[in-house]
């Protein structure tokens, strides 16, 4: 299968599924010296990691880490950093009755027609689970931006109906709550939703937004690899993303250009700012130095007790009820992977930068006479 690579020079590729003995990434092209443990990699596992919460799966799944290459007493050593994650409660039999079923939402009918068989155990490489490898690669990136000062912060922006007031907009609730949205009144709302969304048998989808602060200008390159286009790709990337926006997004199809301009100025230190970010931090896909504001949709559960329309192999059409341990919502469990998806593109284009100009080069090697 291909396809399970990620980056240019900060390369990442992910291993495993969800009911097999264990799932992985390898992470190549790390620079040596980075201060790393496997309790920095875990925090970010933990945010990610099913059985948390009424409105998650209630798989139990320790998702503990191990490092197995690449480290050695605290510090990177530069060569590929080999990272473990290993499953321990599988459930595999809960999926026996769906092996020869194609469920509405999923990827059994076009992995059928792609490659003439699957592993029907909770889809294999389409499942969530796999998304584990990506966040333990994703905490590597995030802890060498965190060298640059970059910083990443990323919540819940929506729930079905239920939306983040702006007015009510608390930083520090998004850790205080397993909803991870920053306004407790939309908390309240949103657990109420979705108890409803439970009690149909049904589930809900939402949106996340991420922001990075601190990003150095000049990132991305001008026609295929804009910074907006590599991150669009990198997050779309994940199972449950059905769309991704820059800065004002889709609004800016309403709004004049006179609207939509970022306009500049000089400020008192003599130093170009904008006065708006409608852009989302990128122009002509460079970054410009201004944050990095990005909005992700995710769909709906697809696993439902709900009854659906299906079919099977044998050509039959058949009503569908699922069963089994799902979650009714991603989102919660999605928002630290939508940050690391996002470290893992711009450390990739922080790497590539470094060659972009001449005395960038001369600088590194020590070669400015």
């Amino acid at each position: 299968m291909a396809g399970s690579i990620l980056g240019d020079i900060f390369k990442i590729s992910t291993w495993g599924e969800s009911h097999g003995k264990a799932l992985g990434v390898v992470i190549d092209g790390c620079p040596a010296g980075l201060e790393l443990s496997e309790a920095d990699i875990q925090k970010d596992l933990d945010r990610r990691k099913p059985g948390q919460s009424p409105f998650a799966t209630p798989r139990k799944e320790g998702d503990k880490i191990e490092i197995l290459s690449g480290v050695f007493e605290g510090r990177t050593t530069g060569t590929p950093i080999s990272l473990i994650i290993y499953n321990k409660n599988q459930k595999s039999k809960d999926y026996s009755a769906l092996k020869d079923v194609y469920r509405p939402g999923q990827s059994d009918y076009t992995y059928d027609l792609k490659y003439g068989h699957r592993d029907h155990r909770g889809s294999g490489r389409s499942s969530g689970r796999e998304t584990a490898a990506r966040v333990a690669a994703g905490a590597v990136a995030k802890k060498l931006l965190s060298v640059l000062g970059i910083e990443i912060t990323a919540y819940t922006a929506s729930i079905g109906p239920i939306e983040v007031d702006p007015d009510n907009f608390d930083q520090n609730y998004i850790m205080d709550n397993f909803l991870y949205m920053p306004d407790q009144d939309a908390v309240k709302k949103a657990e109420a939703y979705l108890t409803e969304m439970i009690d149909e048998n049904n589930s809900s989808g939402g949106t996340i937004e991420c922001n990075v602060k601190n990003v150095p200008a000049g990132l991305g390159d001008p026609v295929f690899d804009k910074c907006e286009a590599l991150l669009a790709r990198a997050v779309m990337s994940i199972g449950a993303t059905k769309g991704v926006e820059m800065g004002k997004g889709f609004k800016a199809a309403e709004m004049s250009g006179y609207e939509h301009n970022d306009f500049y100025r000089y400020n008192d230190s003599g130093e170009i700012i904008k006065e708006t970010n409608n852009a989302g931090g990128t122009l002509g896909g460079i970054t410009d130095g201004s944050e990095i504001q990005l909005r992700v949709a995710v769909k709906p559960t697809p696993s439902i007790e709900k009854t659906q329309l299906a079919v099977n192999r044998s050509g039959e059409n058949i009503n569908l009820n699922i069963h089994g341990r799902h979650d009714p919502i991603i989102v919660p469990r999605a928002v630290v992977v939508v940050e690391s998806m996002v470290a893992l593109t711009l450390v990739d284009l922080l790497l590539k930068n470094m060659t972009s100009r001449i005395d960038y080069i001369k600088k590194v090697f020590n070669a400015e006479n």
